[in-house]
């Protein structure tokens, strides 16, 4: 499967996206590529599913990142137009299955 989480957008980059850590917060012997891995496994996946819905990923995407202790994360990203556009498609479905997950 094709990997959807590039980098080719400044804004919405892609990389171990560390709070602060240009500041220094990169613990030694922290496996910080593992939880990135991860989460960029499945930031893709969100990534293919936001592409079926017709939603733009230089407008809105998943970002594969981590946290301090090195856990993946993954956190969706966009202008705000583009994130309430997704809104709208997600409430639709609740709505279209009584609310059900």
């Amino acid at each position: 499967m094709d990997k959807v989480t590039g980098s080719s957008e400044g804004w919405l980059n892609d990389g171990l996206d560390l709070p602060g850590a240009d500041s220094g917060l990169w613990v030694p012997g922290v496996d910080y590529i593992s939880g990135w891995r991860e989460a960029r496994e499945t930031a893709d996946r969100l990534n293919r599913a936001l592409v079926g819905l017709g939603l733009d990923l230089s407008a809105v995407r998943a970002v594969a990142s981590t946290n301090e202790d090195g856990r993946g994360v993954v956190r969706l990203t966009g202008w705000p137009d583009a994130v309430n556009g997704l809104a709208v498609l997600l409430e639709a479905r609740a709505a279209s299955d009584g609310g059900a997950a």
